[in-house]
């Protein structure tokens, strides 16, 4: 039987969940701008900003779940892709046009980027706009990342997939198995922060001392670093960092509604007066902490351990849990949820910057002042940039791919096919056919 070729509105959200996701995505803004003063093995400001992502992941697992598991009687494969394509993609092509743009400011600072042949440079943008990640023949800046013109984008890579292995795999599955399945996950997780090397696929790493030198070490790493790269071991940590966090979010949506009383609307067990409050300190202090035992202790990994597989999801029953009364409250969570994900596609153009700034200028060479003054402004700067997308594009193109490609399931125009055929073309050609 065919399914109904019915638009379906989205439905309520959670508001504290969306407030966390913006805490989430600021935090990272911090994390990437210490990178830049952080020399190799050093802590940094926001020790473990790079731990935000596996909470995403969680979070995104659990809204999957909670905004489509009950749908599928009423939508078709076809429509889920398109609605999760309206919700995603709008903003991967701007962040695209944002990176592209801005790196001719800061290309001088990566070496790699001196001499690229307009070839590989309009490969890499067609292929951002596909979010088709790029391998190291591709690399730009000399970093070997899915997407030179805008690093974090390859996180949306790795969503898209846990998108499809929902749609094709796990909507279809038991409780149950999903929850052997996460278990499996578990081992992944932890071969990573524990150092197992199961598979003898823990990635390299060189570290360069103040003399020069170039230290390698091979396996064991303590951490889920990374996952930004087509490298054999980056791709697995890739995997890693989605598969656990998605899982366990995707369980979390189907426990609770099963849990729900007069009493417990929520279903959580985990129910918080000031809950957003709470849950943004605890997070913040789980991204902040210092490394423990060392920058590559296995005290260190098993501490991240205990964060992606028991505290995150904790922080989402949290959240889903408690309530918000406070009406200011309530709009600035509104405005964390709306910013999280632009801040977080769009910001990391402007660190490439800042790292050129800091480049240029060094620690002692100016005024301690003038680089505080460059990260804060980077900072806002990002949430600004972040607001005004959100507001003078996202919304406004989301809500047109609703209107006219959603709603009665028409049909994207032509102009926009064509356009879209020609450039997936072009790259395919420029791959084949590469001077």
């Amino acid at each position: 039987m065919a399914k109904q070729n019915v638009y379906l509105e989205s439905k309520p959200r959670y508001e504290i969940l969306d407030g966390l996701r913006g805490v989430a995505s600021l935090m990272v803004i911090i994390f990437h701008l210490g990178e830049t003063y952080c020399k190799p093995g050093a802590q940094q400001w926001v020790n473990h900003g790079y731990l935000a992502v596996d909470f995403f992941f969680v979070l995104s697992g659990f809204v999957i779940g909670y905004a489509y598991d009950d749908r599928w009687g009423k939508m078709s494969l076809g429509g889920f892709f398109k609605r999760r394509l309206t919700r995603l993609h709008p903003m991967v092509v701007i962040a695209n046009i944002i990176g592209t743009c801005l790196f001719f400011f800061g290309a001088s600072y990566f070496t790699a980027s001196l001499e690229i042949p307009f070839w590989k440079f309009g490969l890499c943008f067609i292929m951002g706009m596909f979010i088709i990640p790029c391998g190291r023949g591709l690399d730009i800046r000399g970093w070997n990342e899915m997407n030179s013109f805008n690093g974090p984008i390859w996180t949306l890579t790795f969503e898209y997939i846990g998108n499809i292995l929902y749609a094709l795999v796990f909507r279809f599955l038991p409780t149950f198995v999903l929850c052997i399945l996460c278990a499996g996950a578990a081992i992944f997780t932890l071969d990573f922060t524990l150092g197992w090397d199961i598979f003898g696929m823990l990635p390299v790493k060189e570290f360069i001392t103040e003399s020069g030198e170039v230290l390698t070490f091979g396996g064991p790493q303590y951490h889920v670093k990374g996952g930004w790269s087509l490298d054999p071991a980056q791709i697995y940590l890739g995997f890693t960092r989605l598969l656990y966090p998605f899982l366990c979010g995707l369980i979390i949506s189907r426990i609770l509604p099963k849990r729900r009383t007069a009493d417990n609307p929520s279903g959580s067990p985990i129910r918080v007066k000031g809950g957003f409050i709470w849950a943004s300190l605890i997070l913040i202090t789980i991204l902040s902490i210092p490394c423990i035992g060392g920058t590559d202790g296995v005290a260190n990994g098993a501490y991240q351990a205990a964060m992606i597989l028991l505290v995150f999801p904790l922080l989402v029953l949290m959240g889903a849990g408690s309530t918000i009364k406070s009406p200011a409250l309530a709009k600035v969570c509104k405005f964390l949820g709306d910013i999280s994900y632009p801040v977080y596609i769009t910001h990391y153009p402007l660190i490439y910057l800042h790292m050129g700034f800091v480049a240029e200028h060094p620690v002692g060479s100016i005024p301690t002042w003038m680089h505080a003054a460059s990260a804060v402004g980077v900072f806002f700067t990002a949430v600004i940039l972040a607001w005004g997308v959100f507001k003078a594009y996202d919304e406004p193109v989301r809500q047109w791919l609703t209107d006219h490609w959603l709603k009665g399931e028409q049909k994207l125009p032509m102009w926009l096919k064509i356009t879209a055929g020609a450039l997936v073309a072009a790259a395919v050609l420029l791959i084949i056919f590469k001077p």
